[in-house]
C-alpha cells in the first residue's frame, strides 16, 4: 500500500513539475522559486504523512454495506448511559463490513482524573486478545515448514522434556473452568488425598494442543488446585524472558493429562518461545517484522513508547481490589471503578523484557481491525500476504472433537488460538455459525463473521472486567443488520 501511494505521489510531483515549467515564460523568476519550492515542501509532507494516512480501512456509510444507521445509534446510546451510570470509564467501538468501516464512535474518557475524552487512537492494554496475533506468528513459520502440529513440544523446547501430571488433578473428575459471562473460575482444587504426587503423562503435549488449550497446563490466577499454587508460587509469568519462563514452567508438573481437557493457561506464552526458537529471533521483533509493519498496524507493540504514553488508557478496578495479579481470585461485587496501581502497567513501559504473547500487547481498535480483516480475507490485506486462505481455515476450524470448551460455553469450540462458534442455537444469542473471536481480561473483544463479511472491535479497560458490554456491543451490530 505504501509503494503504490508513493508512487501516486511522484507521478503527481511529475505532473505538478511539468505544468509549471510549461508556465514558467509567464511567471517572474521570484515568484517561480517560490512556487517551486511550495509544490515541492507540499509533495515532501504527503510523502512523509502517507504511510500514516494510509492505515486505516475506507470508511463508508453504513446503508451502503447494509446496517442501519439509525439502529447503530442505539450501540452509542446503550454506552453513553454506561458512561453515566459508571459502569465503564470510556470505550470505544469499529465496525467493518465488505473492507470498509461502517462504524467507529468513542464514549467517555480515557482518563477520568485528568478529563481526557477517549478519542480513536488510544492505545489498550489488550491482554489475552494477543493469543491470536500469537498464533498467527507461529502458523507463517507452520507455512514456511519448520514444525508440524502434532510436533511434541520438547522436540523444539527440551526444557518441557519428560514433564509429569499432577495426580490429584490428572483426570480433570473434580476441577472444571466455569463462567458467568462477568466473571472466569475454577471449581473445585482436586483430589486432596493425592497432593504432591505425580506420574508420567499418557503422552507428552504437542504444539496443536497449545494452541487448543489442550496441553495440560494452567495459568494460576483462575483456580486454587495444587498445580495453580505452584504457578503463583513461582510467579510463572514474572520472569525476564521467554526461555526463563519455559525453565520454570518445565519444573511444574502438568494439571490434567495432554489432549483430554480444554483449560485456559500459559500454553500461548510458550508459543512466544516456539517462535524465538523456530525463527532464531526475538518474538517482539518477529511480530514486528512478519506482522505489524506489512499490515501497518504502527501501534501494536509490547512496550509503549514514551512519545505514546499520552495516548495510553488509563486503567481501573473495581473498588476494594487489593492485588490486580490475583484479582480473579477475590471475591469482589464492587460496580465502582477506581484508578488501577501504577505497577499494574509496568510490564507494558520501557525497561520491561517479558514478551508475553499471551496476554502482554497493547494495540488501537484501528491496528485490531487491520489484523481482523487479513484474517477475514484469508490472510491477506493491502497486498501483503501474511498466510495462505488454507492456513486462515485451518486456524478456524473447531480442533476440539468431542472435547468440550471451557469457560461453561455451550455450541462453541475452539480451533487454532481462536473461539470458534459452532452451533446459534446453543449458543443462544445472535451470530454466525463459523465466526471466531475472542477477548482480554479488561474487556476488550473482536469477533470475525465470515458468513456476514462482518468484524467488530471493542475496546475498554477495567480489571478485572465485571460487565458484558461487549457481548452488548455484539447484539446491538448485529440488530443493526439489514441485508
Amino acid at each position: 500500500m505504501w509503494e503504490i501511494d508513493r508512487l501516486a505521489f511522484l507521478h503527481f510531483a511529475d505532473f505538478t513539475t511539468d505544468f509549471i515549467m510549461k508556465d514558467f515564460s509567464m511567471i517572474k523568476a521570484r515568484q517561480r522559486s517560490a512556487l517551486l519550492r511550495s509544490t515541492l515542501l507540499s509533495i515532501a509532507f504527503l510523502l512523509t504523512t502517507s504511510h500514516t494516512l494510509a492505515q486505516s480501512l475506507p470508511a463508508t456509510k453504513p446503508e451502503r454495506v447494509g446496517l442501519d444507521s439509525q439502529r447503530l445509534e442505539r450501540i452509542s446510546e446503550h454506552m453513553n448511559h454506561a458512561v453515566a451510570d459508571g459502569v465503564m470509564i470510556g470505550g470505544l467501538g469499529m465496525i467493518a463490513r465488505n473492507g470498509r468501516v461502517a462504524y467507529q464512535e468513542s464514549w467517555g474518557l480515557k482518563d477520568r482524573e485528568a478529563n481526557e475524552p477517549m478519542t480513536m487512537d488510544t492505545i489498550f492494554r489488550i491482554y489475552s486478545m494477543s493469543k491470536p496475533i500469537t498464533g498467527v506468528a507461529l502458523m507463517i513459520l507452520y507455512e514456511e515448514g519448520k514444525f508440524f502440529l502434532n510436533d511434541p513440544v520438547a522436540r523444539y523446547i527440551p526444557e518441557l522434556a519428560d514433564l509429569q501430571v499432577a495426580l490429584s488433578t490428572a483426570d480433570g473428575g473434580r476441577t472444571r473452568i466455569i463462567s458467568d459471562g462477568t466473571h472466569n473460575r475454577t471449581i473445585g482444587e482436586g483430589d486432596e488425598d493425592l497432593t504432591g504426587q505425580t506420574r508420567v503423562p499418557r503422552r507428552q503435549p504437542t504444539i496443536r494442543d497449545l494452541m487448543t488449550h489442550t496441553a495440560g497446563f494452567t495459568y494460576g490466577v483462575f483456580g486454587s488446585t495444587e498445580v495453580d499454587k505452584q504457578y503463583r508460587e513461582a510467579g510463572i509469568l514474572s520472569n525476564p524472558n521467554l526461555k526463563d519462563f519455559v525453565e520454570k514452567l518445565g519444573q511444574i508438573p502438568l494439571q490434567y493429562e495432554p489432549g483430554t481437557r480444554w483449560h485456559y493457561s500459559v500454553s500461548v506464552d510458550v508459543q512466544g518461545r516456539l517462535v524465538e526458537v523456530l525463527s532464531g529471533m526475538r518474538f517482539g521483533e518477529f511480530l514486528e517484522q512478519r506482522i505489524f509493519e506489512p499490515l501497518g498496524m504502527i501501534d501494536t507493540s509490547f512496550i509503549v513508547p514514551v512519545d505514546k504514553l499520552d495516548r495510553l488508557v488509563q486503567m481501573y478496578s473495581p473498588k476494594g481490589t487489593e492485588d490486580v495479579a490475583n484479582a480473579f481470585l477475590q471475591a469482589n461485587s464492587s460496580t465502582e471503578l477506581v484508578v488501577t496501581p501504577e505497577e499494574a502497567s509496568a510490564g507494558y513501559k520501557e525497561g520491561a523484557t517479558f514478551e508475553s504473547g499471551g496476554g502482554g500487547l497493547v494495540s488501537t481498535a484501528n491496528d485490531y481491525l487491520r489484523f481482523s480483516q487479513m484474517m477475514l480475507n484469508g490472510g491477506t490485506l493491502d497486498g501483503e500476504r501474511i498466510l495462505s486462505p488454507k492456513t486462515v481455515e485451518l486456524m478456524t476450524t473447531n480442533h476440539l472433537g468431542k472435547i468440550q470448551m471451557g469457560f461453561g460455553r455451550g455450541g462453541v469450540g475452539f480451533g487454532l488460538d481462536f473461539a470458534v462458534a459452532l452451533d446459534q442455537g446453543e449458543i443462544g444469542e445472535t451470530g454466525s455459525v463459523g465466526e471466531y473471536n475472542w477477548g482480554g481480561a479488561a474487556g476488550t473483544r473482536f469477533w470475525i463473521d465470515p458468513q456476514e463479511n462482518l468484524i467488530g472491535v471493542f475496546m475498554v479497560q477495567s480489571i478485572p472486567h465485571r460487565t458484558r458490554l461487549g457481548d452488548r456491543f455484539k447484539v446491538l451490530t448485529y440488530q443493526a443488520l439489514t441485508k
